[in-house]
């Protein structure tokens, strides 16, 4: 038991400072080349909640539109709504994500 114990924390340990080390890595990097400023975090946001918006007022406008021309007993503007916004998030997410898997990609691999 004591030789498993013992072969494991090599591998713990090599995995432990191998992301240590990345994030360290990461940490310098952005440091050194960081020309990014508070307004490029302010226009990132702003990015990500028109990504949300735009789709959402589409699909509200849309639903407005179909109301008045065929009402129904269903709101197409709360339907539409509600999917304008699910497509926002769903894109506003990916969009994220892509940039933070790029953020962790190790330029030396």
């Amino acid at each position: 038991m004591d030789n498993n114990d013992q072969e494991k924390k090599p591998d713990d340990e090599t995995s432990f400072s191998r992301e240590v080390g990345a994030q360290a890595a990461r940490k310098l990097k952005a440091q050194q080349g960081s020309t990014r400023s508070v307004w490029f975090g302010l226009g990132m946001s702003g990015l990500i909640g028109w990504s949300v918006a735009v789709p959402t007022l589409i699909g509200t406008a849309i639903g407005i539109w179909v109301d008045r021309r065929h009402p129904s007993r269903y709101s197409w503007t709360l339907m539409l709504l509600l999917m304008g916004a699910v497509v926002g998030s769903l894109t506003a997410w990916r969009w994220v994500d892509s940039q933070y898997k790029e953020m962790r990609e190790d330029p030396h691999e």
